[in-house]
């Protein structure tokens, strides 16, 4: 009996361009999948520390992509224009067997066109919220991309109106959450006391973001009573660590503590959360946990932004239950004392709080019933056999 391993048909060659850490932790389960469902993978392109772990061979530094905004984007334009020329290089030099596009909108969708023009299939994974702003975007998905996967319900029959190729494959986060810890050994770790009533800030995964919110959030902070509430901070690890402590440190004595990890037990074991409009709002909705959803931009990022968007809620759980379920403070309406004012009500109106709850449960169960890391490996592997 030969026990030498048999050798796969061929190697395929998937181009990735992930912007965001949020995607880079979407786009990671998908890759081990990828790589156990189909011998030799190779993967190129732009991903984060998570995506590197499943073979990624990054082409540029994945720090320079956390960028957000219509004027923060205008300033960084130069970068945006290089990336863009390298990538057309890469694949007019090597040109890969598929490309996965992963959300980041503004740089995809160019991308998809580049690849369109050099015949390379492609994947959108987390369709670009198109119905929010940009609505023609959806053309463009219809005219550059082979297949969109959408992970929100509504999404597909939108793009279906379109003739856009696509499948609703479920939301990442359904696979994603899960608690290692109990509240006891979370409070244990970062030295909470289990007695007092636990309030919960996210401010964001982008250093631009962290300046612009993590100063009200402690401000906000500084008016609950010490003795009766841990005032708990996220802080993402892709942060820069000088950056988010130097705003901290203008709170000296304040009793704050900063979590840099376990971020799902910390969202679901606090009473209610403060969140920064994005990812985490949906997470934290998911987990069943009660918050309010803030955003601030650059006055010229937000009045051009008022000029195109098209919704009449921000926040992702909003969005998805087609209800004003959470608190918006957006932009000037974003104050410490409105902060206080709602999340106060929220723990001490309970018949508001279980409402909240109720309403969240049902989000949970609308983006459960399908698992992206089963459904778009499938989808990889019919675009591969159909165009490679």
């Amino acid at each position: 009996m030969n026990d030498k391993k048999k050798k796969p048909e061929r190697e395929y060659n998937i181009f990735w361009l992930v912007g965001e850490s949020s995607g880079d932790l979407h786009a990671e389960l998908l890759m081990k999948n990828l790589n156990s469902a189909i011998p030799e993978l190779h993967h190129v392109g732009i991903g984060g520390p998570r995506m590197q772990r499943q073979g990624l061979r990054p082409i540029l530094p994945f720090n320079r992509f956390a960028v957000m905004g219509f004027a923060e984007v205008l300033a960084h334009l130069p970068f945006f224009i290089t990336v863009q020329n390298k990538i057309r290089s890469l694949f007019a030099r090597s040109k890969p067997d598929l490309v996965i596009l992963v959300d980041y909108p503004g740089l995809n969708m160019r991308v998809a066109k580049l690849a369109d023009q050099y015949r390379i299939p492609v994947l959108y994974f987390i369709c670009p919220q198109f119905w929010a702003w940009k609505y023609d975007r959806v053309y463009k998905l219809r005219d550059y991309t082979q297949h969109v996967a959408c992970i929100l319900p509504f999404e597909k029959a939108l793009l279906d109106k379109h003739e856009v190729t696509c499948s609703y494959v479920g939301h990442p986060i359904a696979e994603e959450v899960k608690f290692d810890v109990d509240r006891n050994k979370f409070a244990a770790l970062y030295k909470l006391d289990p007695t007092k009533k636990w309030i919960g800030f996210f401010p964001g995964s982008r250093n631009d973001e962290i300046a612009r919110m993590l100063p009200v959030y402690l401000k906000a902070a500084a008016k609950w009573d010490s003795k009766q509430y841990e005032l708990i901070f996220s802080k993402a690890r892709c942060v820069e660590q000088s950056r988010y402590m130097e705003h901290v440190s203008k709170s000296a004595g304040r009793h704050f503590k900063i979590i840099d990890g376990y971020t799902y037990e910390m969202m679901k074991y606090c009473e209610a959360l403060v969140c920064t409009s994005g990812t985490v709002t949906l997470e934290a909705a998911f987990i069943g946990t009660p918050m309010i959803i803030c955003y601030r931009s650059s006055e010229l990022s937000f009045s051009i932004g008022k000029r195109l968007v098209n919704i009449k809620r921000i926040g992702l759980p909003n969005i998805v239950l087609d209800q004003s379920l959470l608190p918006e403070l957006v932009q000037n309406d974003m104050t410490p004392d409105a902060i206080f004012k709602h999340i106060d009500n929220i723990i001490h109106n309970a018949s508001l709080n279980n409402h909240i709850r109720n309403e969240l449960a049902k989000l949970q169960g609308m983006l459960s019933d399908k698992k992206p890391s089963i459904e778009v490996p499938l989808i990889v592997k019919d675009l591969l056999h159909t165009y490679a």
